[in-house]
């Protein structure tokens, strides 16, 4: 003769499940997402549902239920977050609100800077995109190039030095 399988809907053996697989399950997702809170809030959220839909829910496919559930809650998480950032994007691109001109300035000045950087002196240059762009400190560029501290603050002196006669005093470098 069959047993009859437990009722997920009792409460002792719904208790039963949520010791048995909460934590497990609360791991599961903690290594896909590495945010235990989100883990947690994920398994609590699905174990609510499970009380909620207790009576269709079998016993025996009660574990694969669980973790089925909590990773297509993730991916659902997964998805909405890229939903709200390629909005939260849009409208950010969306707020350019520079008049034509200004963006034409803003271009020709990007072109100059270019040309004005890659006509400095090699030894200049290298310095200059390091500090700048790369944002080393000079210590650490002075490790990089093998060079004093001195040899750097000369060479970037150099540099801004050119570069403001090339660009006008009054760009901030």
């Amino acid at each position: 003769m069959l047993e009859k399988e437990p009722s997920v809907c009792e409460e002792k053996t719904y208790n039963e499940l949520f010791r048995k697989y909460y934590q497990p399950a609360t791991k599961y997702i903690y290594y896909k997402c590495g945010n235990l809170e989100q883990a947690e809030d994920i398994v609590q959220n699905v174990f609510i549902k499970i009380w909620k839909l207790c009576d269709t829910i079998i016993y025996s496919k009660a574990k694969s239920y669980i973790y089925s559930a909590c990773n297509n809650s993730f991916l659902n998480e997964v998805a909405h977050k890229k939903v709200v950032l390629k909005h939260q994007k849009a409208a950010k691109d969306n707020t350019n609100y520079e008049s034509p001109d200004y963006l034409i300035e803003v271009d020709e000045f990007r072109i100059q800077l270019k040309q004005a950087i890659s006509d400095l002196n090699v030894k200049e240059r290298e310095v200059f995109l390091l500090s700048r762009i790369e944002n080393k400190t000079y210590k650490e560029i002075a490790e990089i190039t093998g060079l004093t501290i001195k040899a750097i603050e000369r060479r970037m002196s150099k540099a801004l030095k050119e570069l403001r006669e090339k660009l006008g005093a009054h760009i901030k470098l």
